[in-house]
């Protein structure tokens, strides 16, 4: 009886040392970092760009199409006849960095971009709500002029854009993103100035495992000395997610898809029918 009596307050002392020695451990351990995934779905919402960056030596192929205007009628097959396309190629340097190039068909465009992810949403050993990814893009536009048949002087046709991106992914279904941009122009016409400042504004939400709603607006700041005949740029689509393939469907009154085409030179008012169907289909390699 004395001998178990020893070996019972053996076990006890024994186990509340190792438990003590147990919690000891496991507030030396350092806090988990829980970085919220998938804010968006690509690396575009739309037209615009998302707050995501491509992953450290992931290569992202992009094909983007967008028809001619849906009230053309019948004659041209709804905006089909009239289709542009723009091809894209994205690698992520690291996690963070992401460089892109593109050229798109309407008015011979080619664009290059830096993306670079400042902060991203955590939880854990630090909390950050949002995450915040910088932007910034050149353009060139190669159109010949069609007087002359000749390019115009190099430096008139390039235009630049800078954007910072805001989002939070509120719950896993709905986030949302905040833009402020500012499109510069090298050459402008009399009386234009050449930075025109924008507010985007943009949200996601999820309605099945693979499908989401989007819809993206960019406010024009300072329009007062811009043509009459441009928009600010409206667009609503359907992200599909298909494995490796996210398959992007949108209606939009922009026609160009490089930043400083759909952000300053929208011509179509989304809201009396000039309405482009069009889709991005991407392939992340």
């Amino acid at each position: 009886m004395k001998t178990n009596l020893i070996l019972l307050m053996l076990t006890l002392v024994f186990s509340l040392n190792a438990q003590s020695l147990l919690d000891e451990l496991e507030s030396q351990e350092e806090p988990i970092i829980d970085y919220v995934e998938a804010t968006f779905k690509g690396s575009r919402i739309i037209n615009g760009h998302s707050v995501i960056t491509r992953k450290k030596g992931a290569f992202e192929f992009l094909i983007a199409h967008r028809f001619g205007r849906l009230n053309t009628g019948a004659y041209e097959l709804f905006g089909i006849d009239n289709a542009n396309v723009r091809f894209g190629f994205e690698y992520g340097l690291d996690d963070r960095l992401t460089l892109g190039f593109g050229r798109n068909s309407f008015e011979k465009t080619y664009d290059g971009f830096l993306k670079w992810a400042l902060l991203r949403q955590q939880k854990g050993k630090r909390n950050i709500p949002v995450s915040v990814t910088w932007f910034s893009s050149l353009a060139w536009k190669s159109l010949r002029d069609p007087a002359t048949d000749k390019l115009p002087e190099f430096s008139t046709t390039l235009s630049y854009v800078h954007q910072l991106f805001i989002a939070q992914k509120v719950n896993k279904n709905f986030s949302w993103q905040i833009s402020p941009s500012v499109v510069h122009f090298n050459f402008v016409e009399a009386g234009q100035s050449n930075v025109l400042p924008l507010v985007g504004l943009a949200a996601r939400h999820k309605i099945g495992p693979r499908i989401s709603i989007n819809a993206e607006y960019f406010l024009r700041l300072a329009a007062s000395d811009e043509p009459a005949t441009n928009y600010n740029p409206i667009a609503i689509g359907v992200d599909i997610e298909t494995g490796g393939h996210v398959f992007q469907l949108q209606l939009t009154n922009a026609r160009s898809m490089v930043e400083k085409g759909f952000l300053r030179e929208t011509t179509g008012d989304f809201f009396s029918g000039d309405i482009h169907f069009g889709f991005n289909l991407t392939r992340v390699f």
